[in-house]
């Protein structure tokens, strides 16, 4: 039988993908420096096992077979997953694909060695090669895929996500946060000058920062049986559902940045560790697309970690495993001073949960403008810095380093996934919302570090569904309406504006 043909496969590919990605994970914590050269070799040995299985060409006559048998509702659903995964990987010709990795790696090492230098002018010629092929590439996934060209990027990161539907829902927030980010630094001056900002009383070792690390995980619901936390480079959540590999890193002139990038991490741990495990050889037991993933980190890192309630039970926590003179004299209120500090920046990966989305929505104009040739890699400059200074107030024009080159998201060619990360802190929003309907005192349940609810409604409407849904259909049908935007700004309002 051909589904059952489909499922031997998918065993086998599994094995595959564990292999890959506990070696991945090895290579950014324990391996050792020597042994980068033969991890190279072996993890690309592997990937191409992996990609040769995956794209085999009797798949799809596998998968039509499969539609004639007799199948379950859930059966129904694995075998469209497995086509979709089967059409966006075959439908880039291998000479296509050899010639895109190859300008990436070269454009991604350039971007490494001159943003440093903020050297654009050097960096302008990879990046215009990128450009070219991500269009060629938008064209040839539309066509395989019956979707407009960025539709067809966005759909490898959020399957379901359109232009149509996220336009919209992006203007409104946009509109907006460029009147509520002035009101929510006025607000924060207010307060601040009320109870100014306490100095930390450092150092914190590292051991004593770990073990407060472990307990915030453990009380968040982390399973350790199929997981563990160590040290990389970059704050990482890999590894395989039955073996999360979590990591942070630390520093010991402070404690919260770790912290909080722990309880991000375990987001993306507790959604990995949550999906149906009968069929996690099959695409459908896999995580739905990038958006809903942030939604999950950052449902613990913003709706939880950084409310109130949260540090109620946080609070004696941090002078258990720190000591008690931590933190001296510092309240509740100290500490939301810190981890809900609003400021305009330049740099996207630092920025706070209200300007955020204005990074965001930066470059999912401009490079939906790039994919169509509306806009040319050579006009970037400008028009970031137009955007920068009618968004955020600040202009980027002589500063190219921690302007259009402070990402590595389009010298790698990933055009469409921005998104996900503003869609994702929109869900989150959403799903508070509706999870609180059906659990009224969450918040004081959370107060007394009880998340077992909490999960448990996360587990039933997201964990547990896999990708049996697209991207907005499973919002709906956890939330009960498409994605909205007045939950996000409504979150927003209560945690930053006036009250």
């Amino acid at each position: 039988m051909s589904f059952a043909k489909l499922d031997a496969l998918g065993r086998k590919l599994e094995a595959l993908e564990h292999a890959l990605s506990i070696l991945g994970a090895d290579e950014a914590t324990h391996m050792a420096v020597g042994g980068g050269e033969k991890r190279a070799e072996a993890m690309a040995n592997l990937a191409g096992m992996f990609h040769a299985q995956a794209t085999a060409p009797e798949i799809g006559d596998w998968i039509a077979a499969a539609r004639n048998e007799t199948l379950s509702a859930d059966q129904g659903l694995a075998i469209d997953e497995f086509e979709r995964n089967y059409i966006n990987a075959t439908c880039l010709p291998t000479e296509f694909v050899e010639r895109r990795t190859a300008a990436t790696m070269r454009s991604e090492q350039l971007w490494r060695e001159l943003r440093a230098k903020g050297d654009w002018d050097s960096f302008l010629p990879a990046l215009e090669g990128v450009v070219a092929l991500v269009r060629e590439e938008a064209a040839l996934r539309a066509e395989a895929t019956g979707l407009a060209p960025y539709d067809a990027l966005m759909d490898q990161y959020d399957p379901g996500n359109r232009v149509a539907e996220i336009d919209p829902v992006f203007a409104d927030l946009k509109s907006f946060l460029r009147d509520f980010v002035p009101e929510a630094l006025a607000v924060q001056e207010e307060r601040l000058a009320k109870r100014p900002r306490k100095p930390l009383n450092a150092p914190y070792p590292i051991e004593k920062q770990r073990e407060l690390g472990l307990a915030a995980m453990r009380a968040v619901g982390f399973d350790f049986t199929h997981g563990s936390l160590a040290v990389s480079h970059h704050p990482f959540c890999g590894g395989v559902p039955t073996d999360v590999r979590m990591t942070t890193r630390y520093r010991t002139d402070e404690f919260l940045s770790s912290l909080m990038g722990v309880l991000h991490e375990t987001g993306h741990a507790l959604y990995e560790q949550g999906l149906p495990k009968d069929w996690s050889h099959w695409p459908l037991g896999k995580a739905r697309g990038m958006g809903i993933h942030e939604s999950q980190s950052l449902f613990v890192e913003m709706q939880l970690s950084r409310s109130p309630e949260f540090w109620e039970h946080m609070l004696p926590l941090v002078t258990q495993y720190l000591g008690e003179d931590a933190i001296p004299g510092w309240e509740i209120a100290d500490i939301l001073n810190e981890v809900n500090h609003v400021e305009r920046g330049y740099i996207r990966v630092d920025a706070d949960e209200v300007t955020y989305p204005l990074h965001i929505i930066l470059r999912y104009e401009l490079e939906q403008d790039l994919v169509a040739g509306k806009l040319e890699a050579s006009q970037i400059p400008e028009a970031w810095d137009a955007k920068m200074t009618e968004y955020l107030g600040i202009s980027t024009i002589n500063d190219p380093k921690d302007g259009p080159m402070q990402d590595v998201h389009w010298p790698g060619g990933a055009f469409g996934y921005f998104p996900s990360y503003t869609l994702g802190a929109m869900i989150a929003a959403q799903q508070w919302v509706a999870m609180e309907k059906t659990i009224p005192d969450a918040r004081a349940q959370m107060a007394k570090g009880e998340f077992g609810a909490i999960n448990g409604w996360r587990a039933d409407n997201i964990w547990s569904q896999g990708s049996r849904y697209s991207t907005p259909e499973l919002i709906t049908r956890a939330t009960g309406e498409p994605l909205n935007a007045d939950y996000f700004k409504a979150h927003l309002k209560r945690r930053y504006g006036r009250v």
